[in-house]
């Protein structure tokens, strides 16, 4: 089992390497530049591009920049006058992962009910309402049911706060927007494992056995229904990563999916090269966490 974990780390510390390589060099030729001030002289930028490294050579800054995001520290901001990127991120950095924590915990458990009620009413109208529900939440994105719930339950009837972060009340809404998309995938995956499962012979056996629906449904085909499920758990975190800039952009959160979107436009390249990294460590994390679990449940993962 460890050998199968350290394969797993060295994996995902070459992707890491990629990742930061690439947003490097990406960030080298994106149009525009930080300083945009027209107060500022040539002399004052080349004083700030002395002081932030950026007169080095091309590859000196890569290797310095590679060797500092290595040990976490990803400079300076140009928009936030000496504050370090690792400072920024850390202050938000907790408020991003509860909302992504909230929303796949809440997605994953109406998935697991509206998926396991789809499959016991095959074909009849149910089974139809909850596929058509499913199928808008995989296809309309977060956001439009952002500003759904933002209209209905914050304007139209205000039951709940539109923006901020700190009360439990404010964290429904995003939460909610957040986990359209993962309750829709695992409704429409659960059904579809469901189903096989109940047509599988030992079913049938368990139902000889004068076993009623209910009992073979708890018993055998719910269990082995969610075991699957796991392998979700990866793409649909890498969804709510992606999904959760905009969703705290809506709703006014002070996470760093907020901090990368307003660090666009002023060309904060720390900042956005800082951000990028923390989230591909999130989802690798999550994907590791989910290949562990999926060797524990299935030894077979482990001798492919």
């Amino acid at each position: 089992m460890w050998k199968y974990i350290l394969k797993r780390l060295a994996i995902l510390f070459a992707t890491l390497l990629i990742v930061i390589t690439i947003t490097f060099f990406m960030m080298q030729v994106m149009p525009g530049t930080p300083y945009n001030n027209p107060r500022l002289t040539p002399d004052m930028i080349a004083q700030m591009n002395k002081a932030y490294g950026l007169d080095k050579p091309l590859f000196q800054q890569y290797i310095t920049y590679l060797l500092n995001a290595l040990h976490g520290d990803f400079g300076t901001s140009f928009q936030y006058a000496n504050q370090s990127v690792s400072t920024l991120i850390n202050q938000r950095l907790g408020i991003s992962i509860q909302l992504g924590i909230q929303a796949l915990i809440i997605g994953v458990i109406l998935g697991l009910i509206f998926g396991a009620i789809s499959a016991r009413h095959k074909n009849d109208i149910i089974d139809g309402i909850v596929s058509i529900i499913s199928t808008l939440g995989i296809a309309v994105p977060s956001f439009i049911y952002a500003m759904f719930l933002l209209y209905i339950l914050g304007f139209r009837f205000p039951i709940f706060p539109v923006t901020g972060w700190g009360s439990f009340t404010q964290t429904i809404l995003p939460t909610l927007a957040l986990a359209a998309g993962p309750a829709a995938t695992t409704t429409r995956f659960v059904r579809s494992e469901m189903i096989e499962v109940l047509n599988s012979d030992y079913i049938e056996l368990a139902r000889s056995k004068g076993m009623d629906d209910s009992e073979v449904v708890r018993a055998h085909a719910y269990r082995n229904s969610i075991i699957p499920v796991l392998t979700l758990i990866g793409p649909m975190a890498a969804n709510l990563l992606t999904g959760s800039a905009l969703i705290e952009k809506i709703f006014s959160i002070p996470g760093i999916g907020q901090q990368f979107v307003t660090s666009i436009p002023t060309k904060d390249f720390p900042v956005i090269m800082g951000t990028t990294i923390v989230y591909s460590l999130m989802l690798m994390a999550m994907i590791l966490v989910t290949d562990v679990i999926m060797a524990l449940v299935d030894p077979r993962v482990r001798l492919q």
